[in-house]
């Protein structure tokens, strides 16, 4: 195994230092390039694992970060540009055979990504294109700035924005700890007004400036690379956590992905971990898996379809992801205010009071009624075992007394003895008439669970959820900009309210390796 550093020149000659490790023996060698801002030194692991398995492996620090020179502007064209010249590098080497698969997370699933699609030269059906890949693999894959920011429903992503930027934001290097720091010192950082200039208040915290901070809120448009991957031909294997705030993101850039395209969303975070305590069965080892897939990609092997496989939680099944989408599966609908259903214990008219959030970071439920700040609703125990697999969605009829209402909701189970485990979120903006009635829809993500007999459902419906999103300070004025702050009294309709999950009725178990590289 051979290992070393290089540069390789950008389009505008900018060397972007590149870590290479390479099998032993001199035939040429398909290639894996991972492009990141994170630190190309925290991958050299991974590189000799490609490596180890007849791959010749790269890791490459974006412009401007870490061994990089020049200015690194998150998610803008440079990206692109740099990736389609480092692919065609790769290409010219004498140790290539011309095949290269374009591998990241996060922030560098959107570099591969771009590299893909973004190629000048990226004609569908063309072979050893100079400026794609063959093939992509995109774990928890953060799309762009806009879908980075916002929840598709509108609120702000305001806490994991802050973490982010504070961490590596307009800086060459990573502070992960830079937020945790300025929190602990100015505990009430996160609600300052307007969140536009956050930045400036952050500053003193971290001793420098966040200039990129405002453009971050300026995009609205989401769903480019998911269009532009409907027309690709080339394989994908998306890889996303059911806990992964970005997890949406992954399950629509598979279902609209246009070449062969494999999903295997697990029961991990952003991080893609799962709890320790996990049985050893639940665990799916992703190294030799990405190993496997790739070789079958770039085989040809791979089924022109669309498959993927879902956790059933820590359980160790695997659900098929084509059958959480099947009219054979049953979408098992639970009204409010039914003794089958959710029971309503209070708050259906209700106080959201930005001055007062419902807190993100607290499972704690209030215990009576008493000037609510919630609807809080709770099922019977389950009488048997229940497997989640699919979409899960709540929609409520509901009335608020502003222009602008966010609506929150949380689902929650509880087991037998009472302890709390987060199932489910989603939250919506919605703007109208105020004291209007209307129907609501709150899209609460993809399931994979197995909940056991005896669990209760917790749900709780409120116009907040701070920090992890901005406030919406219901006078109508963007909740980025405005730095007034009103109360919104709100009601939901119980009897035209319900939550809808996707039970599994037929149980379509796979293997999720097989599943996803047959």
């Amino acid at each position: 195994m051979n290992s070393l550093t290089v540069s390789v020149l950008a389009p505008d000659g900018t060397p972007l230092a590149t870590d290479v490790c390479l099998p032993d023996g001199d035939r040429p060698r398909p290639a894996v390039l991972i492009r990141t801002p994170y630190g190309r030194d925290a991958h050299r692991a991974e590189l000799r694992g490609w490596a180890a398995h007849g791959f010749a492996a790269l890791a490459q620090d974006v412009r401007g970060r870490h061994g990089s020179p020049g200015e690194w502007h998150p998610y803008r064209d440079h990206e692109k540009a740099d990736g389609a010249a480092t692919v065609a590098w790769v290409r010219a080497q004498t140790w290539s055979n011309g095949e290269v698969v374009a591998v990241g997370a996060s922030y560098a699933a959107y570099c591969a990504l771009v590299t893909a699609l973004d190629a000048p030269d990226a004609a569908p059906g063309a072979v050893h294109r100079d400026g794609a890949p063959d093939a992509v693999i995109a774990a928890v894959p953060a799309l762009g700035l806009t879908e980075t920011a916002r929840e598709p429903g509108g609120p702000e992503r305001l806490r994991a924005r802050a973490g982010w930027w504070a961490a590596h934001g307009d800086r060459r290097d990573s502070d992960p700890d830079a937020l945790e720091r300025a929190l602990a010192d100015d505990p009430r950082l996160l609600e300052h007004l307007p969140v536009a200039r956050l930045a400036e208040r952050l500053a003193t915290g971290l001793g420098r400036e966040l200039p990129s901070w405002p453009r971050l809120w300026a995009g609205r448009e989401r769903g480019r690379l998911v269009a532009l991957g409907s027309a690709a031909r080339l394989p994908l294997l998306a890889v996303g956590g059911t806990r992964d705030p970005f997890a949406e993101d992954t399950v629509a850039l598979w279902r609209g992905w246009g070449g062969p395209a494999r999903l295997l969303l697990g029961p991990w975070g952003h991080r893609l971990t799962a709890d320790r305590s996990a049985p050893a069965h639940a665990r799916v080892n992703l190294g030799a898996l990405y190993v496997r897939w790739a070789r079958a990609a770039l085989a040809g092997r791979l089924d022109p379809t669309r498959r993927g496989a879902i956790a059933l939680g820590d359980s160790g099944r695997w659900h098929s992801a084509l059958r959480t989408a099947s009219p054979s599966e049953a979408e098992c609908r639970w009204p409010f205010a039914s003794a089958t259903g959710l029971r309503l214990l209070h708050g259906a008219v209700f106080s959201a009071d930005p001055e007062h959030p419902v807190r993100s970071d607290d499972l704690a439920v209030p215990v009576d009624g008493d000037d609510a700040d919630r609807c809080l609703l709770l099922s019977p125990p389950l009488p048997r075992p229940l497997d989640l697999a699919g979409a899960a969605v709540a929609r409520i009829n509901a009335t608020a007394d502003t222009p602008s209402a966010d609506w929150a909701v949380r689902l929650t189970a509880l087991d037998p003895s009472g302890r709390a485990d987060p199932l489910a979120f989603g939250i919506v903006r919605r703007t109208g008439p105020p004291g209007e009635a209307a129907d609501i829809t709150v899209p609460l993500g993809t399931l994979g669970r197995r909940l056991p007999a005896g669990t209760r459902l917790r749900a709780e419906i409120a116009g907040h959820h701070f920090p992890a999103h901005a406030r919406n300070p219901h006078t109508g004025d963007d909740p980025v900009t405005a730095t007034r702050l009103a109360p919104s009294r709100r009601t939901v309709n119980p009897r035209g309210s319900a939550l809808h999950l996707p039970v599994v009725a037929r149980r379509h178990y796979v293997e999720p390796v097989p599943e996803i590289c047959r």
